[in-house]
């Protein structure tokens, strides 16, 4: 049975380098967003935009990473590059003294998820057998998402023993980040591979025709569900403006994660067994809940009932995504379909977080949750025509 195959030590260390990562990173995120309207005085628009930024240029990165990687047919060291800059430009964070320092510290930071993000996840699906590769998937997910979860933890624990000092938390943070790429020096590895192609200009037209139908329905259906979820910062000013003590805010991605850890890695098996379109659906449904208990909550206990909700639609969504990319993407083009799915999805979410802080200043957050359920809602009735139209390869 092909459930009782062992992962490869690679997914293993990749997990557990992710997990070091995420704490590092989530630590710093989880006080950001107050760190940023309360500290620096900026607007929750600029929060918006700095988080749209971040993560489109990340997956900009993605594209040239994922191709090098392809054309190379090695991966570890985009991944080990990509760490490095990661961990380097965490002390920028303590050292910013206005918002345009924070800007440059992201930028750098998800310059580094870029540049090792689809060769990651191409190095994953090059080592797992396909019959396995969900559950591969949900295990690297899941011991990411512990990382995002004792991050925010870590960062409450630091609060309180430092007596709020937001700037010596994030120099602490830089430790656990210098050890994922240690574990990257150490235990991650490629698997053998045939001799290099010559390089060639990144997603040639011909590239592109043999992604194939089946890997841009997938994409198209990517980009809307991603216009439905924003940067989690906004989860934080909610919670916060209904009266979350600023020291207690990492709580919320505590939560969040909490629920995303437990739930990413029965995801990735589930979607080794069942239609993954299943559990797209499934984790739509939840992201449309957690909007509208967002929308209307008037307490904390409601915030995080959405909070919770939010987790959960992570959970059985972004590992099933990335089995797809890889299932749907031819062996050399790996690296680039994942490249190509991040880079739409990133600028997806550029958009997502950049118009969510707009609407919130405009409207106030209930309008920002509620277009959110709104663009849910679209990404849904996607995924059902697609599968309901005979010629179309369902997810």
């Amino acid at each position: 049975m092909h459930d009782r195959q062992a992962l490869p030590r690679t997914v293993w260390a990749l997990g557990f380098v992710s997990l070091l990562m995420d704490i590092s990173s989530e630590t710093v995120h989880a006080l950001l967003p107050l760190f940023l309207t309360m500290t620096l005085g900026t607007s929750v628009a600029f929060v918006g935009l700095i988080d749209g930024i971040a993560e489109s240029t990340a997956s900009i990165a993605k594209v040239f990473s994922g191709y090098l990687s392809d054309r190379l047919r090695r991966r570890t060291p985009l991944i080990l590059v990509g760490y490095s800059l990661a961990a380097v430009s965490k002390p920028l964070f303590a050292l910013a003294g206005s918002a345009q320092l924070v800007l440059g510290a992201r930028f750098a930071d998800r310059i580094g998820k870029g540049l090792r993000g689809a060769p990651r996840d191409a190095l994953i699906a090059d080592v797992t057998p396909a019959a396995i590769r969900g559950r591969a998937f949900g295990l690297r997910q899941s011991l990411d998402t512990v990382g995002a979860f004792v991050g925010p933890l870590l960062a409450i624990a630091l609060m309180l023993l430092l007596s709020n000092d937001v700037r010596a938390v994030f120099w602490l943070a830089s430790i656990p980040a210098a050890g994922a790429v240690l574990v990257v020096l150490i235990w991650v590895r490629d698997p053998p591979a045939p001799a290099t192609t010559e390089a060639r200009p990144p997603l040639r037209a011909a590239d592109l025709a043999r992604l194939g139908r089946p890997f841009w329905t997938l994409t198209s259906i990517g980009v809307v569900f991603t216009l439905a979820r924003f940067s989690e910062a906004f989860l934080i000013l909610r919670a916060h403006e209904l009266a979350l003590p600023v020291a207690m805010a990492p709580a919320v991605l505590v939560a969040m994660n909490i629920v995303y850890a437990l739930g990413a890695y029965p995801a990735g098996v589930a979607a080794d067994r069942v239609r993954p379109s299943h559990l797209l659906l499934a984790g739509i449904g939840c992201l449309i809940g957690a909007d509208l208990l967002l929308a209307f909550a008037d307490e904390l206990a409601s915030v995080f009932a959405g909070i919770l909700l939010w987790g959960l639609h992570m959970a059985l969504t972004q590992g099933i995504f990335a089995k797809l990319v890889a299932d749907r993407a031819p062996d050399d083009l790996r690296g680039s379909a994942f490249g190509a799915f991040n880079l739409a999805t990133g600028l997806a979410l550029l958009v997502a977080s950049l118009g969510a802080g707009l609407i919130w200043d405009r409207y106030g957050s209930s309008a920002t949750f509620l277009g959110g359920a709104g663009f849910a809602a679209l990404s849904a009735v996607l995924l059902l025509s697609r599968r309901q139209k005979p010629n179309v390869t369902p997810p």
